[in-house]
């Protein structure tokens, strides 16, 4: 699946409605139901929704296919820290990001640099 691909994916989820392990854009999505909807993986189960275990983040998403990327592009996922103890996925877009945004209680997009530290940069392994 190519980073065009996985955007087009992400975006055809905007709007859909937040909900925490949310796997299914017709009840809601997280992060992680997004992220999986858009690379076409199986989402993980049973997470806890506050962590800062980037090591054990990072196992998962290699696990599921993914490898780091040094540079990101549009389609890659990225792995960020959005406040104290909290993880969070986001698809790269050409100029910005889309994501789950429990704020927005839905899947938007947003323009703009990634507004919090970037832990990682993550592609489908056959993407590279």
């Amino acid at each position: 699946m190519s980073g065009a691909a996985v955007l087009a994916a992400a975006r055809g989820a905007i709007g859909a409605r937040f909900r925490p392990q949310g796997r299914d854009p017709a009840t809601g999505l997280d992060c992680v139901g997004l992220a999986a909807l858009a690379l076409g993986r199986a989402a993980p189960r049973g997470y806890r929704l506050r962590s800062d275990d980037v090591g054990h983040a990072v196992a998962a998403l290699e696990a599921a296919g993914l490898v780091p990327a040094a540079e990101p592009r549009a389609g890659d996922l990225l792995l960020c820290r959005s406040g104290p103890g909290q993880l969070h996925l986001a698809i790269r877009s050409e100029d910005g990001i889309v994501h789950a945004d429990a704020m927005a209680r839905r899947v938007v997009e947003r323009p703009g640099p990634v507004p919090w530290p970037v832990l990682g940069c993550f592609r489908l392994r056959e993407d590279n």
